[in-house]
């Protein structure tokens, strides 16, 4: 109910900061094929910078989910042969369309995009997006959801479990819509 965002605005204020706040989408303010909605706050001591800073406009997704996924990945990563691949076969039957297992059943996300990844998708095979493809069924690896937070294809992975790899990814931000509200807190900060 706004509390949380009320204590930091009041937090931020008080260390003499002049904030500006909203909430940005990765596929419409980074072109990244994830619904993902995350309020921004940037802060600036100088009033009149804060006044002349602007939060990118929204721009139109051009890219798909299927861009960023690897058609060769381990075995470890398909339910072919896990207990969950009876439930799940039936209800995935496209490799346009990215799923979500739920807990008890499986979610479509038919618009061409990842629904937002989040910190527990490692955590008892729920809530990791699901793909198909010549091979059979599978959940996304941690590199594709490190990419559809758009890091770099050259980003290497830290070599730890996969679990935390998904908590990881899922409790990031996404790269190009961070960088591009940087940038214009560059061009405020450098437009004296």
């Amino acid at each position: 109910k706004g509390k949380t965002f009320k204590v930091i605005k009041k937090t931020l204020e008080k260390l003499g900061y002049h904030i500006r706040s909203e909430v940005l989408n990765s596929m419409t303010h980074g072109n990244i094929p994830q619904n993902r909605e995350r309020i921004f706050i940037v802060g600036f001591l100088d009033k009149e910078k804060a006044n002349k800073f602007k939060f990118p406009k929204s721009m139109k997704l051009t890219r798909n989910f299927r861009q960023f996924i690897d058609n060769q990945v381990s075995n470890r990563y398909y339910y072919n042969d896990k207990p969950l691949f009876n439930r799940i076969k039936k209800k995935i039957n496209s490799e346009n369309i990215v799923y979500q297992w739920r807990r008890r059943y499986v979610r479509e996300n038919k618009s061409g995009v990842v629904p937002t990844l989040t910190a527990n998708m490692g955590t008892g095979g729920h809530n990791v997006p699901i793909v198909k493809n010549g091979n059979g069924i599978r959940k996304l690896t941690p590199k594709e959801c490190f990419l559809l937070q758009g890091f770099p294809q050259s980003f290497k992975l830290p070599n730890i479990a996969d679990s935390r790899l998904y908590h990881q990814a899922g409790n990031s931000v996404t790269v190009p819509v961070v960088e591009r509200i940087a940038k214009e807190m560059m061009r405020v900060l450098q437009d004296s």
